[in-house]
Order: structure tokens, then C-alpha cells, then sequence
């Protein structure tokens, strides 16, 4: 059975750089955006619309018996999103962020990684990793950090193997102890 390593994160919290360099340490492959690029291939849909369903996985499946209704292509998204990972995860060892990863591959009992930072942490790193042609205020980012994270659900803290705070971190520093780490658990 294919180890599995699932990373859910707050918006600019470093959670993406965490598994792009485990991936890279632990040989294993890594998928995050590609899952976006793939569900656009499967559905025909415009890659903003798609990511922006994505973002709100959680709560469209968690939800799905609740007062919220969605239209067909926000299923579309969810279900096309859902059969890729679960088919990504049966290739071998791997690393996927986001996306709803870890509720989706529950029952093939993922390594699960929370990454969360200060939110003073996570302008400093949205303005060294971000775009140069956005240029927004620390008020605008920080509104845009909330906007995005309030659409994100990760449960409880129990749901996961491990809550990693970037915020006093260097990322590239911690790892290989972190792939360690990770490597007993697995």
C-alpha cells in the first residue's frame, strides 16, 4: 500500500513549500496544482471557477445534507476532484496538498499534516513568495489571508498526525528532521 502524506494549510502558512521539499526528500511524488489542471482537463471548466470550488471542498461535502445547494458543476468539480486524488494516491508513495486530501483518503490512513503560522508570519511570507504584480496593502493581504482561510475546513486538531507552526521556522531547515519524523509514523 502506497505511503501517503497529506498536507492541509493556512493561506501562506509555508504548506506548500513543506511538501514540495518532503516530496523532493523522501522521493515521493508530489501533487497539488496538477490536481486543479486535470480536473479543467476532465470537466472543461475555467481553472479560477475550478480552484475556487476547490477551496470550499470541505464544506460542499461536508454540507451536502445541509441548507446549502450547489449547481451541477460545483458537483462535477467535487466528484472529478475527489476520484483523481484517490486515483493519484493508488500510484505509489506521494505527497498532496490541499484539496480536501486528507477527508478524501481518510480511510487509507494518511500521514496528516497541518501547517498554521501568526498571521504577521504569513504576510511576511505572501510578500516573499507572492506575486510581484500584485501589490496589495498589508491590509488588503491580510483580508485576502482571512477571506481565503474562511473558506478552508480542517477540523479538529485530533484529525491530524502532526500541527506544524511555521511561524519562527526555516522551512528548508526543518525538513529533513521533519521526513525523519515521518518516516518512523509510516
Amino acid at each position: 500500500m502506497p505511503k501517503i502524506i497529506t498536507i492541509s494549510r493556512e493561506f501562506g502558512s509555508g504548506g506548500r513549500e513543506i511538501g514540495k521539499r518532503l516530496s523532493e526528500e523522501l522521493d515521493f511524488a508530489y501533487y497539488d496544482q496538477e490536481i486543479i489542471k486535470e480536473i479543467c482537463k476532465q470537466t472543461g471548466m475555467n481553472e479560477n471557477f475550478v480552484n475556487e470550488v476547490s477551496e470550499r471542498a470541505i464544506t460542499l461535502v461536508a454540507n451536502q445534507f445541509g441548507h446549502t445547494f450547489y449547481n451541477q458543476q460545483q458537483i462535477d468539480i467535487l466528484v472529478s476532484q475527489q476520484k483523481i486524488i484517490q486515483e493519484l494516491a493508488k500510484k505509489g508513495d506521494c505527497v498532496i496538498v490541499g484539496h480536501g486530501c486528507a477527508e478524501i483518503l481518510a480511510d487509507q490512513h494518511p500521514f496528516s499534516i497541518f501547517v498554521y503560522a501568526s498571521m504577521e508570519a504569513k504576510v511576511k511570507r505572501c510578500r516573499l513568495k507572492g506575486p510581484e504584480e500584485e501589490k496589495l496593502t498589508d491590509k488588503e493581504l491580510v483580508r485576502k489571508i482571512k477571506d481565503v482561510d474562511k473558506n478552508r475546513k480542517w477540523g479538529e486538531k485530533e484529525n491530524y498526525d502532526l500541527c506544524l507552526n511555521t511561524t519562527h521556522i526555516q522551512i528548508k531547515e526543518v525538513i529533513p528532521g521533519l521526513a525523519k519524523y515521518i518516516q518512523e509514523c509510516l
